[in-house]
């Protein structure tokens, strides 16, 4: 339940005071910049800069996402630098050297990006849903899918291997039985089969396989499976 009332352009005090009455939760800058709440400052035009503002004359709320600059804040800075920003169109530019100087309580925060992170947050806190096991005698991924996830791991011609290997990848090359019933488009492999087989028989390191688990998404499905492999081979 909001208890307090969030400004459209909200202060630091202002953005910690709102998220710990909507979190029950003390909220910093850094904590702030930990979640990726971009912090802004209000630049007023200056004509040494006419690239920079373009037609707002009056001035404009520039961001700081630059992580120099956001980690210089999150350290406990004094002051605000600001090398990096974007312009009035939402360019990102470099400032002139040093960069632009401004007082903490300038920083404000915007209204949308408090109300994400909360809602965010809301969510994360809920129980989550088990992961639906893969149906082993039909989900898989397609040759493409494998391809994208597992070729650049390998020296050799993995769209060859896969095609005609039988008994490399497992009794029928990794590939799910009941798909090769059915068209070659149609075809599909189970990814921790052939994971497991690049790693025994062509020695792809572990740890490559596991950042291709992680990160395409539809290999989502077999993560768990995956993660007990590796348990069992002792990793």
């Amino acid at each position: 339940m909001t208890i307090t009332i969030l400004p459209y352009r909200a202060t630091l005090e202002q953005a910690c005071d709102w998220l710990e009455a909507n979190t029950g939760t003390p909220w910093t800058l850094a904590r702030l910049i930990e979640h990726e709440v971009t912090p802004y400052v209000w630049l007023d035009y200056d004509a040494n800069y006419p690239e920079l503002f373009g037609d707002a004359n009056g001035g404009y709320a520039a961001p700081i996402f630059y992580e120099g600059d956001t980690a210089r804040l999150a350290a406990g800075s004094e002051d605000v630098l600001i090398t990096i920003t974007k312009d009035a169109y939402k360019i990102v530019a470099r400032l002139p050297e040093p960069g632009f100087r401004r007082q903490l309580h300038e920083l404000r925060f915007q209204k949308k990006d408090l109300e994400k992170l909360v809602k965010l947050l809301e969510r994360a806190s809920q129980p989550q849903p088990e992961p639906k096991a893969a149906a082993e005698s039909t989900a898989g991924i397609y040759k493409e899918q494998a391809l994208a996830a597992f070729a650049p791991l390998v020296k050799m011609n993995l769209d060859t291997a896969l095609t005609g290997g039988g008994g490399i990848f497992g009794d029928d090359g990794a590939r799910i039985k009941a798909s090769t019933k059915k068209a070659k488009s149609k075809i599909v492999w189970n990814p921790v089969v052939l994971a497991l087989g690049l790693h025994d028989v062509y020695r792809v390191p572990l740890r490559g396989l596991s950042r291709a688990f992680a990160a395409h998404e539809f290999l989502n499905p077999w993560r768990d499976e995956w993660e007990r492999s590796l348990r069992l081979l002792g990793h």
